[in-house]
């Protein structure tokens, strides 16, 4: 059976900037094979004049409008329904896209978008009929701020001074943007707890079609 007859559905990974949510896409395509696509390479380029500008008088790149939700929603569905699809490669020290790679789903029937907002996508997903889950990944706010600040600053995504002041700023509005996301359709949850559902959501659906070929040839 061709996998790209039956769409696949998207679980959604949103949550604060330093959440988890890579680690956690990560991890779920180790233990259940799950593709994983990118949402923040979905960023619009840095010279875009309509690029939203923060308080620190750079782009505001934790504003919705600095990233493309078409082109994420078209991507996405575009890999559901024919089994694969290019994403950009976004390189967010320069704040430009460097090229793209093809993501396929093989078989599956789950495919993990994260990002930091990609609750915007539950919406466009569930009209196209596309939406297995949305979940909002959070922890304590200083436990995401160290985290952060740490990734920031080992892949060297912006200037320290930056990194330090723009970390601080999302500590203190964490709560009201999980409260946000929550309001877009993503159920707010630990890491943790999202492994216990995504083993539930694994199960309810199904085999992907290669698995169920191999075991009728047996």
């Amino acid at each position: 059976m061709d996998p790209a007859l039956t769409p696949a559905r998207v679980l959604v990974l949103a949550g604060p900037s330093g959440a988890g949510k890579s680690r956690l896409a990560a991890h779920l395509h180790s233990e259940h094979g799950w593709p994983v696509v990118q949402l923040d390479d979905f960023y619009r380029e840095g010279d875009d004049p309509g690029l939203p500008m923060s308080t620190l008088g750079l782009p505001d790149w934790d504003h919705v409008d600095s990233w493309d939700l078409d082109a994420s929603l078209q991507a996405l569905e575009e890999l559901c329904r024919t089994g694969s699809a290019h994403m950009p490669v976004y390189d967010i020290s320069r704040s430009t896209v460097t090229g793209t790679h093809e993501v396929s789903r093989g078989g599956h029937t789950v495919v993990v978008a994260e990002g930091i907002f990609a609750a915007h996508t539950v919406t466009g997903l569930r009209s196209r009929g596309l939406l297995a889950d949305a979940w909002c990944i959070r922890n304590r706010p200083w436990l995401t701020f160290t985290r952060r600040l740490a990734r920031d600053l080992a892949e060297r995504r912006k200037p320290p001074t930056t990194l330090w002041r723009r970390g601080h700023v999302l500590r203190r509005a964490e709560p009201g943007i999980v409260a946000a996301q929550e309001d877009l359709g993503a159920r707010a949850m630990t890491a943790r707890e999202a492994q216990v559902h995504a083993r539930g959501l694994m199960a309810s659906s199904g085999p992907h079609p290669s698995s169920v070929d191999e075991g009728a040839g047996g």
